[in-house]
């Protein structure tokens, strides 16, 4: 990645050192993974510049250049991330930039030999775009993005993990999922407020949120019947699990579909009994092998 290529000039230019590896090994002082396994205790790997960085947990854990400290799409583990490309100049220069494709400061490319490979620079932002985030793709679901993305508005995007400050799945008790290995399972891509029902039939007593979600996995298709779904889990803000499928607390009757033109792709409504009058609801969900997503859903 061109993130490999510039670790002496993020030395030279800030306080970089407290997040970068430190390691004498791999191009540049940087170590090289593929997984978590390949990193220290203190380290992750990275999953798109597949070299180990340093966790964090707090926004104090990283420099003012690397402010943002979650998740990145890809991975469980929360690592620093840049936000733009004035903080990633601290002296006011425009040698560095916030890479689209690894949220890291990294050196504006100048040519095409500063990409990696497939990758291509687009001299006037220093941006190297390409590869599989941000590819082309056409329709919805995963379409012929990678494992652990979605197309989105013709360009393929990563899936949304949730940050570890959402309390349905905080940093000590949450799914370890990553798009780049261990089991793939099926991938959230979408959560969306559908409607607010008041005194609902769906519940004994009180209003309720219908949510949907929308997921595609790679290994089969969706079955026929939503009561051959397993591994569909909705998890509160006090981290308690509950099984969709086992609870139905899918809508009856139109609450699960297939999408006829790709039945590995699939959307689901689920009802979320509350209080009367309330006015929002904070879910997670996640599938066995899959992204933890979690989204603040509002009654309009």
């Amino acid at each position: 990645m061109q993130l490999r290529k510039t670790v002496w000039m993020l030395t030279a230019l800030s306080a970089l050192s407290l997040v970068m590896t430190g390691c004498p090994e791999g191009e540049e002082g940087e170590v090289t993974c593929t997984t978590a396994a390949d990193c220290t205790d203190t380290e992750t790997c990275h999953p798109t510049a597949q070299v180990c960085v340093t966790k964090c947990t707090i926004r104090a854990d990283c420099p003012d250049t690397e402010a943002k400290c979650e998740p990145l799409a890809g991975s469980t583990d929360s690592v620093c991330q840049c936000q733009t490309d004035e903080l990633c100049n601290p002296g006011g220069g425009t040698e560095m930039v916030c890479s689209n494709l690894d949220k890291r400061c990294v050196a504006r490319c100048t040519s095409d030999a500063s990409c990696d490979a497939g990758q291509t620079c687009n001299t006037t932002s220093g941006q190297c775009e390409g590869g599989s985030t941000g590819d082309t793709c056409t329709g919805t679901s995963q379409s012929t993005c990678a494992y652990g993305e979605f197309c989105s508005n013709t360009k393929c995007e990563p899936a949304p993990v949730a940050p570890t400050t959402c309390e349905n799945f905080p940093a000590n008790d949450r799914p370890a999922w990553s798009a780049t290995s261990g089991p793939q399972g099926p991938v959230i891509y979408d959560v969306g407020f559908v409607a607010y029902e008041v005194n609902s039939t769906n519940c004994t007593s009180g209003d309720a949120f219908i949510v949907r979600v929308k997921a595609y996995r790679t290994d089969a298709d969706w079955p026929d019947n939503r009561s051959l779904i397993s591994g569909f889990f909705y998890v509160r803000t006090d981290t308690t699990e509950l099984d969709i499928i086992d609870l139905h607390l899918l809508v009856p009757n139109t609450g699960y579909e297939r999408n006829p033109a790709n039945p590995k792709d699939a959307e689901f409504m689920i009802y979320h009994c509350r209080e009367p009058n309330s006015t929002r609801i904070q879910v997670g969900y996640y599938f066995t092998g899959g992204n933890p997503v979690c989204a603040d859903i509002v009654k309009p």
